[in-house]
């Protein structure tokens, strides 16, 4: 089974043994561990938001920030690597992201005032309206399809790594990250990959349930639910500011 998300991979399931009915993964309970990552990503956002719009910003603000970029990604790549640790690594990460979401979120709201709204609720949209979709049958998740995610979700990453790369001798991709036209259909192209990315992840939480893979995978597959959701919003808020600045 392929999907795009590194996360969520077809190796995911190959070592397990069958386990009885009470301790193995089920939808009901991934859900229920997602709607959990997603209270404990808004619970640190809304910390650092209100600091920031009360004007009662913290001293150690940049230290909260680049923490939560950094230990995120620590978390991640445990929860990756360790995935019977995820009932601990998960939270953990959704922590230190809402972190780091919150002040990226304030910094775009005060620049472009009310695209935080937008961008959350395009988001949870996209999400809603895939998984009706998925969950109809409208969306099949063949192997054709899979391919073809996981070969565009690739060549975006490797995008992102050469800018990255090119950042550190003071230039970049030209025109992508600006709000040119370019830049702005570049966006909607990441916008509708990250969104099929959604569309695997869900194939794999199924997947996971039929399989009866063992009950921490189900803060595995919330965790990398939440990591497609995660990467959607901050696009989709990148686009909105593209849009936004050309006005």
């Amino acid at each position: 089974m392929r999907t795009a998300n590194p996360v969520l991979n077809k190796k995911t399931f190959g070592h397990f043994s069958s386990f009885d009915n009470v301790n193995v993964m089920t939808i009901d309970g991934t859900v229920n561990k997602t709607f959990i990552l997603l209270l404990l990503v808004m619970l640190p956002a809304s910390f650092i938001w209100n600091s920031i719009f009360s004007g009662q910003i913290p001293g150690y603000y940049s230290a909260i920030l680049f923490g939560g970029l950094i230990l995120g990604f620590i978390f991640a790549l445990i929860t990756i690597f360790k995935k019977e640790w995820s009932p601990v690594t998960a939270p953990l990460y959704a922590i230190c992201e809402g972190f780091l979401l919150g002040g990226i979120s304030a910094f775009m709201e005060i620049v472009y005032p009310g695209i935080v709204i937008q961008a959350i609720s395009l988001t949870f949209g996209t999400l809603f309206i895939l998984l009706a979709l998925y969950k109809s049958g409208t969306i099949k998740v063949t192997e054709n399809f899979k391919l073809g995610v996981i070969a565009a979700t690739g060549a975006i990453g490797l995008i992102y790594l050469v800018g990255f790369i090119m950042s550190f001798f003071g230039t970049s991709i030209p025109m992508i990250h600006q709000s040119g036209t370019v830049g702005i259909i570049f966006s909607l192209v990441v916008v509708a990959v990250a969104a099929m990315n959604l569309v695997l992840d869900f194939d794999f939480i199924e997947k996971g349930a039929e399989h009866k893979a063992p009950k921490y995978m189900e803060w595995y597959g919330a965790f990398g639910l939440m990591v497609t959701l995660i990467w959607l919003y901050m696009e989709i808020l990148r686009l909105l500011s593209k849009l936004r600045s050309r006005r």
